[in-house]
C-alpha cells in the first residue's frame, strides 16, 4: 500500500480525488510522510483551503498519498512509508516529492491527485510516471492547511493520466475554470544544456506533430536561478521543520542532513535570493509577452533507476519556474528510441493556466 498513507473506502459517483498528505482533511492526522509529524498528528480540524471546491463538486477522496519525506526530495522514496511503485518500470524512481499522487492516476487508483510543488515536485513524478502534471501559478491557489515546505515557493497542482483529467483537476481547485477557447500557435523554445539528445528529439517532434510555430530562446538570467532557487528554500525549510530534529531517529538521516543546510542561509543571502528571483521573474514574463508559452523538457533525462546514484539534477529545469511563480505543466511524449515516454514541459505566464491548458491538450492529440 506505498501509494497512500491513508486509503479511504468510499462509493459514489463523484471524481475520485487523491489527496497528498500535507494537506488537511478534516477528522484526519497529516503526516508530511514524516514519523516526527505523525506522531504528534491529531485530527485536522478543518479541511485545507484547496479542498473547498473538491467538497462542493462532491468529489470522493480515496485517500491521502505518500511523498518524499516533509516534501523535501525528488526521488520519491520514503523510509517510514516505502517507495511508490512506478507504474511504467517498478525498477525506477517515481519521482518526488509527489510520488503517491503521480502513481496513484498512473495506476488507475484516483481519476485526479493533487500534489504540491515547491521545485518541481508536481512536475517530477509526471515526468517519471509518464502522467500529466500541472504546478499553479504561485499564489493562485490558497495554501492555508497545507504543511509548508517554502513560502516563497509553494503551490498546490493538479495530477492525473491525461491533460482532462488535470483540467477536472482545475476545476475541483477552482470552480469555473475552463481552459482557453484556442490554444498558443507561437512558443518559445528552450534548449538548457545536458539534456539527453532522445528526449531533446521527443520534445521536438511533438512540437512538429502540432503544428506549432516554434521560436528559438535563450534567456539570459537561466544561470541564476540555482542561486535564487536555492537559499530561499533551504532557509525557509530550515524555518518551518527545524522543530522536528529534537528527535533525530524520527527524521531519516538524508532529510536531516538536507534540512540542516539552511541553519547557514543569512538575512543577506535571503536577500540577494529574492534580488536575483524578481530579476528572474521580470525576465520570463517579458519573454512572455513575445511568444505565447515556453516549452521545454521536464527532466534532464529519463526516470533513473531506485537505488543507483542519479546522474543527473532532478530539479534543473523544473526549479527556475518556482523562482519565477509561472504556471507550468509536465506532459507525456513519445520518444523513439526509449522505452520509456519523455516529458515536454509547457511555461506560461502568470495566471495563464487556461492557455496551457487548452494547448497541452492538441500537443496530446497530436502525440497519442
Amino acid at each position: 500500500m506505498s501509494t497512500f498513507i491513508h486509503q479511504y473506502e468510499t462509493e459514489g459517483t463523484g471524481v475520485r480525488l487523491a489527496v497528498k498528505d500535507l494537506i488537511d482533511l478534516i477528522g484526519e492526522p497529516t503526516t508530511a510522510g514524516c514519523r516526527a509529524v505523525a506522531e504528534r498528528a491529531r485530527p485536522a480540524a478543518s479541511d485545507a483551503a484547496c479542498i473547498a471546491g473538491a467538497r462542493r463538486a462532491g468529489a470522493r477522496i480515496v485517500g491521502k498519498t505518500n511523498l518524499s519525506e516533509l516534501a523535501y526530495d525528488g526521488v520519491g522514496d520514503n523510509e517510514w512509508y516505502g517507495t511508490p511503485v512506478n507504474p511504467l518500470d517498478a525498477r525506477r524512481i517515481p519521482g518526488g516529492s509527489s510520488s503517491g499522487s503521480a502513481v496513484a492516476v498512473g495506476s488507475g487508483d484516483a481519476d485526479v491527485a493533487y500534489g504540491s510543488d515547491t521545485g518541481g515536485s508536481v512536475r517530477i513524478p509526471s515526468a517519471c510516471c509518464g502522467t500529466v502534471g500541472l504546478k499553479t501559478t504561485f499564489g493562485r491557489v490558497p495554501l492555508d492547511g497545507v504543511w509548508p515546505l517554502s513560502q516563497s515557493l509553494d503551490t498546490i497542482g493538479p495530477m492525473a493520466a491525461d491533460v482532462a483529467g488535470v483540467v477536472t483537476g482545475m476545476k475541483l481547485l477552482e470552480p469555473g475554470f475552463e481552459p482557453a477557447p484556442t490554444p498558443a500557435a507561437v512558443v518559445g523554445r528552450l534548449r538548457p544544456p545536458d539534456v539527453d539528445p532522445l528526449v531533446e528529439r521527443a520534445v521536438d517532434e511533438a512540437l512538429a506533430a502540432a503544428e506549432l510555430e516554434v521560436v528559438d530562446l535563450r534567456l539570459e538570467g537561466w544561470a541564476t536561478t540555482s542561486s535564487a532557487f536555492g537559499p530561499l528554500i533551504a532557509g525557509e525549510a530550515w524555518h518551518n521543520d527545524r522543530h522536528l530534529l529534537e528527535d533525530p531517529s524520527k527524521v531519516s538521516t538524508r532529510i536531516a542532513e538536507r534540512l540542516a543546510m539552511g541553519a547557514g542561509i543569512t538575512e543577506g543571502m535571503t536577500a540577494e535570493a529574492r534580488r536575483l528571483q524578481a530579476r528572474w521573474r521580470a525576465e520570463v514574463e517579458s519573454v512572455l509577452s513575445r511568444v505565447q508559452l515556453l516549452v521545454l523538457p521536464t527532466l534532464l533525462g529519463f526516470a533513473p533507476l531506485l537505488g543507483e546514484t542519479i546522474a543527473f539534477n532532478l530539479t534543473a529545469l523544473t526549479s527556475p519556474f518556482n523562482v519565477s511563480g509561472s504556471p507550468a505543466m509536465a506532459l507525456p511524449v513519445p520518444a523513439p528510441g526509449s522505452p520509456l515516454p519523455a516529458s515536454l514541459q509547457l511555461v506560461g505566464p502568470h495566471g495563464g493556466e487556461e492557455l496551457v491548458c487548452a494547448t497541452a491538450a492538441v500537443l496530446e492529440a497530436a502525440t497519442r
